[in-house]
């Protein structure tokens, strides 16, 4: 990924946000939650390059997969769960962006 500007900021506060809103629950919202999603649509717009994209779209394939096999294995309200709930909140929006981008290139081609 490249990281420059505003899409490394936008990274490293994605990731920021999403490991302090599982320690601390009143950050816990549904505005919390759309700060993510924006975050990770200015990530996915800015920083996975056409030459990235299978590796990030695995890498987030993976992530999703782990996260969901967590929340089912894991007891529900746990840290872990929590950051990982709002990891994948930040990480599908840049994938599902990746994923259309890709899409889109190959349907023209």
């Amino acid at each position: 990924m490249k990281m420059n500007g505003l899409g490394h900021w936008s990274f490293l506060a994605g990731i920021l946000i999403a490991i302090l809103a599982g320690f601390i629950r009143a950050l816990q919202t549904p505005t919390m939650v759309w700060v993510l999603v924006v975050l990770g649509l200015i990530v996915g717009l800015l920083n996975v390059t056409a030459r990235e994209t299978a590796e990030f779209l695995l890498a987030a394939l993976a992530l999703i997969i782990c996260a969901n096999a967590a929340t089912s294995l894991l007891p529900l309200g746990t840290v872990v769960v929590t950051i990982l709930s709002n990891i994948v909140a930040f990480v599908f929006p840049a994938a599902l962006l990746v994923a259309l981008r890709t899409i889109w290139i190959l349907a023209k081609n």
